[in-house]
């Protein structure tokens, strides 16, 4: 129980950025109370599929390498906090020809921040990693700080820590209404009006549906919701291809894709960055197969680049995510919204950074600044 003082912090939407503030904001002795129409850790936003990866040489740009230092700092503390092995360090390969601005922006934030990191040739990088062979013009950036991380796990022990600090969690209890109300922000779930004095608007893919709460806001950002596709493929040897054999890998240029080291025993996590992402306006019913020009592409990419696969997913699954017109969050303040702390639009990349948006948001809230430099992340850029 938070002392009758102490701020009251409302959180439209406990899907991952949701979760993470009210564990910071709990943390931080705040009187939390976060609503969603699912429970924490739940298959039908931006953070299934069983593996995410972590990396700290960035090909989003250099800026964010303070921030994923500070986010694996946070990973740990949740672990210590809660018990459960979350992030798991297997090394990271970026794969691509040396000229590509992804692999040149990669390199050059390593360099810049000093980043352990290494450069492979493609005979280098057979040797040390056969499994992934490199094609003709092709370098290999090796990320020793890099690994993966459990989705469902950490936001369900996240969303614990936070209720065992203090803090409130509706689950399946979808905000209606998001409306300021003589000077407080008062939010409408189930019939009942909740008043606070801050509000954290997290709603993830749901920010461009139909009826989402402050939809008018949210229209202006020119946000769109994606269909993410995962597909698991099962490997000859398994045995090879374990976290302790296998790093994360992204390849950019032809065929790029996303893989991951085998989690389940059996099989091997392949996520396509080359077919187009479907539009999705409900999440709530999101298609849950391939299409057929994604399974053609990801075939294809396993043919050509990853032969230790067989040729067809034992597994499909499919997920949504909110993107941006540049690909880079909302997260901060928006104008003419007193004591509102935008959080969404995370484009694909942002569970890695969770924890610390997290502690960004219980910043942004109760102080009405952070240390962190996210200022390329302001909502008000695309206003």
């Amino acid at each position: 129980m938070q002392p009758p003082s102490a701020p009251r912090v409302g959180i439209v939407g406990a899907g991952t950025m949701g979760t993470m503030a009210a564990w910071r904001l709990a943390d931080r002795g705040a009187d939390v109370i976060a609503f969603d129409r699912y429970a924490p850790g739940h298959d039908r936003g931006a953070a299934g599929g069983e593996s995410r990866i972590f990396r700290t040489a960035y090909m989003e740009g250099g800026r964010y390498v303070p921030l994923l230092r500070r986010s694996e700092e946070l990973w740990r503390e949740l672990e210590e906090q809660t018990g459960r092995d979350l992030l798991r360090m297997c090394g990271g390969l970026t794969i691509g020809p040396p000229g590509h601005p992804s692999i040149r922006e990669l390199r050059s934030g390593a360099e810049r921040h000093g980043l352990d990191h290494a450069v492979l040739t493609p005979r280098e990088a057979a040797e040390r990693f056969p499994q992934h062979p490199l094609g003709p013009g092709e370098i290999a950036v090796l990320d020793p700080c890099a690994g993966v991380v459990r989705p469902d796990i950490a936001l369900s022990a996240a969303a614990l820590r936070a209720e065992e600090l203090g803090a409130r969690i509706r689950r399946y209890a979808p905000v209606e209404a998001c409306e300021r109300r003589g000077g407080r922000w008062v939010l409408r779930a189930g019939g009942d009006e909740h008043e606070v004095d801050h509000v954290v608007l997290a709603p993830g893919p749901w920010s461009s549906a139909p009826g989402a709460p402050a939809a008018d806001l949210l229209s202006a950002f020119g946000l769109r919701g994606r269909q993410i596709t995962l597909c698991w493929f099962p490997a000859r040897d398994p045995a090879a291809l374990t976290p302790d054999r296998n790093p994360v890998v992204i390849r950019v240029g032809d065929l790029a894709y996303s893989c991951f080291p085998v989690m389940d025993g059996v099989s091997v996590k392949v996520s396509s960055h080359t077919a187009a992402r479907a539009a999705v306006t409900d999440p709530s019913a999101l298609p849950r197969s391939a299409t057929a020009e994604l399974l053609s592409v990801v075939r294809d990419t396993v043919r050509v680049h990853l032969p230790e696969l067989h040729r067809d997913p034992n597994r499909i699954a499919t997920y949504a995510d909110a993107f941006t017109p540049d690909g880079h969050a909302l997260l901060g303040p928006v104008p003419g919204r007193p004591g509102l702390v935008l959080a969404t639009g995370f484009s694909g990349h942002g569970f890695k950074l969770s924890p610390l948006f997290g502690e960004v948001i219980a910043d942004l809230a109760l102080d009405g600044r952070t240390r962190h430099d996210i200022a390329h992340l302001d909502p008000a850029r695309l206003l």
